[in-house]
């Protein structure tokens, strides 16, 4: 005779299947600490995330190397658009140090600065682990230790350095600062090939050629390019400059909707090495 089946009672069934749903959701769910669950954070507001399209944050990091558990230093992080994500990403097993620069070593703040400063003091669940230091023409303070740094990051800031003649300053401080085999990440706004120094100070476009060339004065070498930031919209010929362009349309309202159709600048994206070996080979 068959045995009889048993028949679960119907508040444990639906227990089984409702646990059944929770591992299943459980496995699905992106771990808080991926860079897809911080940009989609609530740190980081709409306006911010709009302009991934232009920035491509996730790719632009994951280019440069960038793992949970590094020591960064991020340069010059201006409002702070990049800190919302490095920040968190590196919270629990990391090490962030930001670098407000000055070009007078005599200054030690400004209002952008301090705004900055504030912004991290309002959220210390996301960024008490930010440690803010300074760069003044060169020369590093309260970041971390000469040769213990993964990661040196700088977004749009080369083309001010050569306006104030420190740009070779800087690159050495950097240097300095990696550790061997250590990666300089640059994204900046890219001048046509040929652009002479005067015209990249005026434009705030840079050529790839001066900061390669730059960059391996100072040691570094050329690791790889990446055209994730290019916009082949971007025809470099205004007369305002890169700022004529979103985010800062200085224009204002005349020929507003010409500039943010166009969007952000074309931008090189350059991941520089330092050899593990002293005088090893450059490309």
């Amino acid at each position: 005779m068959p045995m009889p089946r048993r028949i679960l009672p119907r508040s444990l069934s639906l227990g089984v299947a409702g646990l059944a749903a929770l591992v299943m959701s459980t496995a699905d769910a992106a771990p808080a600490n991926t860079l897809e669950a911080i940009l989609a954070g609530p740190q980081r507001s709409d306006v911010e995330r709009a302009r991934d399209v232009y920035r491509h944050p996730k790719q632009t990091l994951t280019f440069f190397g960038i793992k949970p558990n590094q020591t960064v230093i991020e340069i010059e992080p201006g409002s702070g658009w990049y800190t919302e994500i490095l920040a968190p990403y590196l919270h629990d097993s990391g090490k962030l140090y930001v670098a407000p620069y000055f070009a007078d070593v005599t200054k030690s703040d400004s209002p952008s600065n301090k705004r900055y400063r504030d912004k991290l003091m309002q959220d210390p669940a996301i960024y008490g682990n930010v440690k803010v230091g300074a760069l003044h023409a060169g020369q590093f303070s309260d970041v971390a230790p000469e040769g213990s740094a993964d990661l040196v990051l700088t977004f749009r800031n080369v083309h001010n350095w050569i306006k104030d003649g420190h740009i070779d300053d800087n690159f050495k401080a950097f240097y300095a600062e990696l550790k061997p085999g250590g990666v300089l990440g640059i994204v900046d706004h890219r001048a046509k090939s040929g652009t002479t120094d005067q015209q990249m100070m005026d434009s705030g476009y840079t050529t790839e050629a001066y900061i390669i060339e730059h960059a391996r004065a100072a040691g570094f070498k050329l690791a790889g390019r990446s055209e994730l930031n290019s916009n082949p919209k971007d025809t470099k010929d205004y007369a305002a400059g890169v700022w004529a362009l979103p985010p800062t349309l200085t224009g204002g309202d005349q020929d507003r909707a010409k500039y943010v159709a166009i969007g952000e600048s074309d931008r090189m994206t350059l991941r520089f090495v330092k050899p593990s070996q002293a005088g090893a080979g450059q490309e």
